[in-house]
């Protein structure tokens, strides 16, 4: 599968897992903190893999792409929104292979009653949830306007935006970055898209009792496309759980780039250094 390298050359392996919509363009926040930290992030073009590939099949693809990469050695794992789902379903199948998971804004499952009212795109997922059909063609109808006006898709995304994101919604360069992404997530790689979203609003809340793994929570007390009651619902139903940071007055992305320093910086102490030389 198809990735995007970022960070230091032979650093301490870190794999990321973009948003849905998203696309490994995303993980450029991170390259300047991983080249100070040491840190060699990979992110991969996941919604460009076979779409026939699906559920736990997929989750099982993911984690052997993510096995030869580390080639024997332990792996930091870092989930932005529903990212955050996709890495906490891939690390069930890595075994031991995890040292600490990171979930920055991370949407936690629908099953676990946690009201859609205050979500952002709660539309988008009533309609994958009852109506598959229309939710796909939603889905294309993104994918046209994401070519023809990118721009015109980040304004409609990011039209209610709250917190900390309303300021980089006006931010030039952050409305050409995402308005990138956007094109990238959805030029050629909506069934890739559409696949995560099915995934999501599926139950799920029950494969969270087997997550082990040092666990750390990143969010926003203002986020509105992952409300925070979902940071506080997963920071009680993983087991491995070991530390939630609530941020206050920050919103979705503005927690993403608020956290992306810290963690480099955690994931860049001496211990990744010695593993290195070994």
């Amino acid at each position: 599968m198809m990735f995007s390298r970022f960070g230091a050359d032979n650093g301490k392996l870190v794999i990321y897992f973009h948003g849905a919509p998203g696309a490994p363009e995303e993980c450029a926040i991170f390259d300047l903190y991983a080249k100070e930290q040491g840190l060699t992030f990979i992110c991969f073009d996941r919604f460009s893999c076979d779409y026939s590939t699906a559920g736990d099949a997929y989750y099982q693809f993911l984690a052997q792409e993510i096995s030869k990469q580390a080639a024997g050695k332990k792996v930091d794992v870092i989930g932005f929104s529903i990212g955050a789902f996709i890495a906490l379903q891939s690390c069930r199948y890595l075994s031991d292979g995890v040292r600490s998971l990171h979930l920055i804004s991370a949407a936690a499952p629908l099953d676990a009653d946690i009201s859609l009212e205050n979500m952002a795109g709660k539309r988008v997922f009533q309609l994958a949830k009852t109506c598959p059909a229309l939710f796909v063609l939603l889905s294309y109808w993104q994918k046209l306007l994401a070519l023809l006006s990118p721009v015109a898709l980040f304004r409609l995304l990011f039209s209610g935006a709250a917190g900390d994101d309303k300021a980089l919604s006006d931010d030039h360069e952050f409305q050409s970055g995402i308005a990138k992404i956007l094109k990238s997530c959805f030029t050629g790689r909506v069934q890739g898209y559409v696949r995560d979203i099915r995934a999501y609003v599926q139950p799920w809340k029950d494969t969270l009792s087997g997550i082990g793994v040092k666990t750390y929570i990143w969010h926003g007390a203002e986020d509105n496309w992952s409300p925070v009651a979902m940071a506080e619902y997963l920071a009680t139903a993983i087991p491995g759980c070991v530390s939630s940071e609530i941020f206050n007055g920050l919103s979705h992305y503005s927690c993403l780039y608020r956290a992306a320093p810290e963690i480099c910086r955690q994931l860049g102490e001496p211990y990744g250094n010695l593993e290195r030389i070994e």
